[in-house]
């Protein structure tokens, strides 16, 4: 730890703290609404794929499903921070958090948990019952992410793939916001929660290489006892396999004309690992990467194309990516299969 880490810490201990609105305003992490974002592609997918969607109130049932996603979500970041503080004391940065250095009531905050979500699933039901659900399963992930026994967030690689799976059940709200009555296909859900659980394996090494000490690592993560550089950097390498995998199944499936994005999808994760690589790297914080203008610049380019290409046709792909009418050699008498 650095002096001036120590300094500050010491000096936060020695300060006594009373819980206040604002503790519990900060561990409702509504600068982390910025997340809720990756909502809008399920939009944008679920109008491409339905019928031109007429329905007088769907910038209605937009703002409505923004409000209840981010509720909910505030409800697990609750629950995070009151189960994780006695962790947060060994981060060289989060041990100043509210509930660590005593700006939360501990009951008051588990009543802040039921409240948001109690509040975030009555309000999602005003957009549908089907997006009522989506809102309950993320509540519920989130407890499978936080709560003992299970608390998965402790579990090497199930920790990456149980908190990135709120990537599909926030497609899963934008979807359910424009009303499709269908679920939308599987490819597209396992191609987002890949992606996920690729910013959340570079979100871990980040932090672990910036802990920089495995003993630390793990009182701050009980997964990091599992983990090592190496074995993150190989994880993400398989998410990232998976979910272009899976995009290009989809694409191929469904809409051939989104096979032109693939290359600025690529871009945009290649630009996220870059900033994962770097010292103090802002991968560790999400909420704030709307800071990184070649992130954002290479995110709304990639928007602004995957969206456009879902509403135009280029019947020339289809002619381009059909299929060879070159047959195999089985055809001209020359039997397929390996050596003799």
């Amino acid at each position: 730890m650095s002096g001036t880490e120590s300094g500050a810490r010491s000096t936060s201990a020695t300060r006594v703290f009373q819980p206040s609105v604002a503790g519990h305003l900060q561990i409702a992490r509504i600068d982390h609404w910025f997340k809720n974002v990756f909502v809008l592609p399920g939009i944008v997918v679920g109008l491409g794929f339905s019928s031109p969607w007429a329905g007088a109130d769907l910038a209605v049932r937009i703002v409505l499903g923004l409000i209840s996603i981010c509720l909910v979500v505030s409800s697990n970041y609750t629950l995070n921070e009151l189960l994780d503080a006695p962790f947060d004391r060994h981060h060289p940065k989060k041990f100043a958090r509210a509930v660590p250095s005593g700006r939360v009531s501990i009951p008051l905050g588990y009543l802040q948990w039921a409240a948001l979500m109690v509040a975030g699933v009555a309000v999602g039901l005003r957009v549908s019952a089907a997006f009522a659900v989506t809102m309950v399963l993320l509540w519920v992930m989130g407890c499978v992410y936080n709560i003992p026994p299970v608390r998965s967030k402790d579990l090497p690689y199930l920790d990456v793939l149980s908190e990135a799976i709120n990537n599909p059940l926030r497609m899963l709200a934008g979807w359910f916001i424009v009303g499709p009555p269908v679920i939308p296909p599987a490819t597209v859900l396992l191609s987002y929660w890949m992606v996920g659980s690729y910013f959340m394996a570079l979100k871990r090494y980040a932090e672990y290489r910036d802990i920089g000490d495995s003993l630390r690592a793990t009182a701050y993560r009980k997964s990091f006892a599992s983990y090592t550089e190496e074995s993150l950097l190989v994880s993400v390498m398989f998410y990232a396999s998976a979910a272009m995998l899976f995009l290009g199944a989809f694409i191929m499936r469904y809409r051939l004309e989104l096979i032109l994005s693939v290359p600025l999808v690529a871009v945009v994760m290649a630009i996220y690992l870059e900033l994962s690589l770097r010292p103090d790297s802002p991968a560790q914080r999400p909420e704030g990467l709307y800071r990184e203008p070649k992130l954002m610049a290479a995110v709304v380019g990639c928007a602004f194309v995957m969206g456009l290409l879902l509403f135009r046709d280029l019947p020339f792909l289809y002619e381009l990516f059909a299929p060879s009418s070159i047959r195999p050699q089985a055809t001209q008498g020359v039997p397929v299969g390996p050596p003799q």
